[in-house]
């Protein structure tokens, strides 16, 4: 059996002392409209561009991240509630570690609610402006850069109307990349004969519709559509309460804790638990998740921190006291690279439950001094729940890791990727036991599978599966006709072949570039592309 690649000595180099990064923190304010269609309520939320490279593709409400401009915009008055609810609008722990968090309506937050409404639906509450304002005209003006909201503001005395926003809660996007949202959600009550009615002009969203709480939720359970949990927070409690019932429940979403984690449920029976863990930057969080509706498994708890570990657990404990959540009964590994299974035994001597993994997974762990408690067949099936497609499926998908799986919930299409894929960063396939045509076949195997969204290990939630594994199979075979390019024109040596075909990495990423290239050319030699006869 082969010992440590360097992919592994650079997790245990990180693992050892090396800086980590840290997600940059930005403001940002999301307008939630509103109406009453009889005895009916409505919101107004829209689908973001699948191209955006932030949730793309997923639905939301009018939002968006505050600019430096929006602190120069002369405002009168203040969001209805905007003092009132606990400053961390009840954010457990883990979502504040290492966080700082300005005031509420700190640096012209509201100015951005504002902004970001006019310029994504047209709706602008004003209490006055001057004669020549023309709100359709001049939101074409602010989305084609001709202007800036404070200039739009001052040209046409523009007398925004703060007091009919009614502040409905903070919440920070969890640590899934390098930069995190904190946001602050705003309620508008625009009636259905109040002029203009929001419209979505094409570009950074696709459509927009007035929908009630319920057929959202509806849609989201059903549809395989893609949203936050604060989306799905506000949705809930407007369903069961409406307005102004439920908005204690919005400023202060503490029911959505569990222990020290939020939960994170951006498909149903999909739970992510982002864990600290030392791994391959920029990435500095290996995704946890628990898996099922009635019957669940824990997927990868990666973190070798004991705290860390005890506080998924207590999410874990919190989870299944609720009447409707699932009871873990399994812990599921995707393969044996240290930033996947630091956790494990802590895990399994706190939960009692069997480590399940591929048998050749199962191998470079004992090396290790970790058992397995049962072996995953590709194949095998794992019922969570009664209905008929309640299964979760294990698909044997070699390449990062000789033994590496992914899951897949049957119901929703949902796959749990581990390092087939990542949100953040990038697939590193390390010889002998990464090997490029088995990564290679197995992206064509999960596309293969009717999966709809990726959950990666590391970084966000992935929309389009299909189309994101046709990326990195497009990606992989570009690389590959750019090494055979530089070898038949004579360029062999490691060193050449890297600054010539790998000039797109950061010094400080080519030695695992060397490593991708070894896999690359020990293919393109077994698949006769490439022999030393061409120079």
């Amino acid at each position: 059996m082969s010992g440590p690649g360097l992919y592994e000595k650079v997790l245990g180099a990180v693992a050892a002392g090396a800086t980590l990064p840290r997600a940059r923190i930005k403001a940002s304010a999301s307008v939630v409209p509103w109406r009453r269609r009889g005895d009916a309520l409505e919101v107004f939320w829209v689908e973001r561009s699948p191209e955006l490279a932030f949730m793309g593709g997923w639905f939301a409400f009018p939002g968006g991240g505050r600019s430096r401009a929006d602190a120069e915009v002369e405002m009168n008055g203040t969001p209805i509630g905007a003092d009132l609810g606990p400053p961390d609008a009840g954010m457990p722990a883990e979502v504040l570690a290492g966080v700082e968090l300005e005031p509420v309506l700190a640096g012209g937050i509201a100015a951005t609610a504002l902004r970001e409404l006019f310029e994504e639906t047209g709706v602008l509450p004003l209490r006055s402006a001057a004669p020549g304002f023309d709100r359709e005209e001049d939101r074409h003006r602010l989305l084609a850069g001709e202007t800036a909201f404070p200039a739009l503001v001052v040209a046409h005395r523009l007398d925004l109307d703060l007091e009919r926003l009614v502040y409905a809660g903070r919440w920070l996007t969890p640590p899934l990349g390098p930069v995190r949202f904190d946001n602050r959600f705003f309620l508008l009550e625009w009636p259905l004969d109040e002029d203009p009615q929001p419209r979505v002009v094409p570009g950074e969203l696709a459509s927009g519709e007035w929908i009630e709480p319920g057929e959202a939720r509806r849609r989201w359970r059903e549809e395989g559509i893609l949203a936050a949990p604060p989306i799905l927070h506000l949705l809930r409690v407007l369903e069961e309460e409406g307005l102004p019932g439920g908005l204690e429940r919005l400023r202060n979403p503490v029911e959505t804790n569990l222990g020290p984690h939020r939960r994170i449920e951006f498909r149903p029976h999909v739970l992510l638990f982002p864990l600290p863990t030392p791994t391959l930057p920029p990435a500095a969080y290996t995704n946890a998740y628990v898996v099922g509706r009635e019957r669940a498994v824990l997927v990868d708890p990666g973190a070798p921190d004991p705290a860390v570990i005890d506080g998924l657990v207590a999410a874990i404990r919190r989870l299944e006291s609720n009447p409707e959540g699932p009871r873990v009964t399994e812990i599921w590994l995707t393969h044996h690279h240290p930033d996947h299974v630091g956790g494990v035994e802590r895990a399994r001597s706190r939960l009692g439950l069997p480590v399940c993994a591929h048998p050749l997974t199962g191998e470079r762990l004992a090396a290790r001094g970790i058992a397995l408690d049962r072996e995953l067949a590709d194949g095998e099936r794992f019922r969570h729940g009664p209905g008929p497609e309640d299964l979760l499926r294990v698909v044997h998908t070699p390449g990062h890791a000789r033994g590496h799986l992914v899951f897949l919930e049957e119901s929703g299409g949902a796959l749990v990727a581990g390092d087939l894929v990542a949100g953040i960063g990038t697939i590193v396939i390390d010889p002998p036991e990464g090997d490029m045509t088995d990564y290679l076949a197995s992206l064509e195997k999960a596309a293969a599978l009717a999966s709809t969204t990726l959950f990666p290990a590391h970084g966000p939630t992935i929309r389009d599966a299909r189309g994101k594994l046709a990326e990195y199979a497009r990606h992989r075979a570009w690389r590959e006709d750019r090494i055979e390019d530089a070898w038949r024109a004579g360029v062999h040596e490691t060193g050449p072949l890297l600054d010539r075909v790998y000039d797109d990495v950061e010094p400080i990423a080519r030695p695992l570039a060397a490593r991708q290239l070894e896999a690359h050319l020990i293919r393109l030699r077994a698949l006769g592309r490439i022999d030393a006869a061409d120079a």
